[in-house]
């Protein structure tokens, strides 16, 4: 047995239900307290496993792990949200634009505590 396949197998280990409770249950709370919510799948990667993206109405997002691209179509179609593929239609504008607006925010923020 190999150095990576040790690896590979300890990553795999990790992973265990109740997280991925946790994640399906934050999505939940947080797409019942915002409006127009829209569900947009990210592809695994070697880093990262499969993923959703919720962005609310405003640009705001939150991203959780999901079990796979058919688990994210039935949770989103549970919840009635709207379901997308990253790669098919990208980000929306409105997730950019609140980025920015948050970063600006920061920057005054931390501007402010530098002049007290």
């Amino acid at each position: 047995m190999g150095l990576f396949e040790r690896l590979r197998r300890r990553g795999r280990s990790r992973r265990t239900r109740p997280e991925r409770n946790q994640d399906t249950e934050h999505l939940r709370q947080w797409a019942a307290q915002r409006r127009g919510v829209e569900g947009f799948l990210e592809p695994p990667t070697p880093v990262t496993e499969t993923t959703i993206v919720f962005v609310a109405h405003d640009g705001e997002w939150t991203r959780r792990r999901i079990e796979g691209r058919d688990a994210a179509i039935r949770f989103t179609h549970r919840l009635g949200v709207p379901f997308y593929e990253v790669n098919k239609v990208g980000y929306p504008q409105r997730m950019r634009d609140y980025q920015r607006r948050q970063r600006v925010l920061r920057r005054r923020e931390y501007r402010r505590g530098l002049e007290k």
